[in-house]
């Protein structure tokens, strides 16, 4: 351990040793060694339950000065939100080790944990949008419908045998009986009603291991988020037509209601089962999605992902 005097701060490492087939294990000692010798006075917890790592975050985050976290996008999720209940400011590093890892895709982070963890202690602070739903958080995906309960109806044991084949199997599932919803939706003065069978809004590039559902560039800081509704197919041409969609092969439809908005209401006459960065997120007859803009401090490389900022340096 360094010196008190030399020490850069106290580092709170959280990792979830369940995560992604468990490939944690095989980094994880040079992990907590690329994170010792950084400087930090390092503590380390491994998560004991669903929602276990942010209850830790919540009560710890106040006193320390970088918290480091390493599991999947829900563990990211879970650190967040409780930063966000306690008021805390402190900047996150994120070792992604789960089955999709979604957002890390969007933060252009490196497919190696070592290299990911000397990022967290060495990288500079990047300000990302996140999400507010009702009273929780989410950093990247709220979502109902078609696919969403696949992610956390399928267990970890599954995910960890098929990885990202899971969801897809899960999904597929679900297909033989597609459940729509009657949701009136209200956004920037417009309103739209119609019936869904999936609807998401997000701040990624990649949902679910799918890079298609948004064909236009994402923007991690504008305070914007990215909304994308698929209405219910009544003929297999609509069904193909929202496909050809979701995998990028046409850029628009009549099929799709596609549009960008910091704020976002939905209402609906039955209660919708929403999922929060692939984890349960509620039933719900009413939802208000709000964007926090810059409210997360992310460790990066240093190159800024900020395409907006960019824009107003241009200026």
């Amino acid at each position: 351990m360094q010196g008190h005097e030399m020490s850069r701060g106290k580092l709170l490492f959280i990792f979830n040793p369940h995560s992604g087939r468990e490939r944690i294990r095989g980094s994880l000692t040079d992990i907590v060694d690329i994170l010792c010798k950084s400087g930090f006075e390092v503590s380390i917890y491994a998560t004991q339950c669903q929602g276990d790592a942010e209850v830790k975050a919540l009560a710890e985050g106040g006193s320390r000065d970088l918290i480091v976290c390493a599991g999947g996008d829900g563990t990211l999720d879970e650190v967040v939100s409780g930063l966000m209940r306690g008021g805390h400011h402190v900047p996150v590093g994120y070792i992604p080790a789960g089955t999709s890892n979604d957002f890390a895709a969007s933060l252009q982070l490196s497919q190696n944990m070592k290299e990911n963890a000397r990022i967290a202690v060495t990288g500079h602070p990047f300000a990302c949008d996140i999400g507010r739903f009702n009273d929780g958080y989410f950093v990247y995906v709220a979502a109902f419908g078609l696919f969403t309960e696949a992610s956390y109806h399928t267990s970890q044991e599954m995910k960890n045998i098929f990885g990202h084949a899971a969801y897809v199997l899960e999904g597929m599932r679900q297909l033989a009986d597609v459940p729509s919803y009657f949701v009136q939706v209200d956004y920037d003065g417009n309103r739209i009603f119609d019936e869904f069978i999936y609807g998401m809004v997000t701040n990624s590039v990649s949902v679910g291991g799918f890079r298609g559902l948004i064909n236009h560039p994402v923007d991690l800081d504008d305070g914007k988020f990215e909304v994308v509704l698929v209405r219910r197919p009544r003929n297999p041409r609509e069904f193909n037509e929202i496909i050809s969609y979701l995998t990028g092969r046409v850029k628009q439809s009549d099929m799709i209601y596609a549009f960008k908005s910091g704020q976002i209401h939905f209402r609906c006459g039955q209660s919708i089962s929403w999922t929060l960065d692939g984890e349960f997120g509620g039933q719900l007859r009413e939802a208000v999605v709000k964007n926090l803009p810059r409210a997360l401090n992310i460790m990066l490389r240093g190159k800024s992902l900020g395409r907006e900022e960019e824009r107003r340096n241009n200026i």
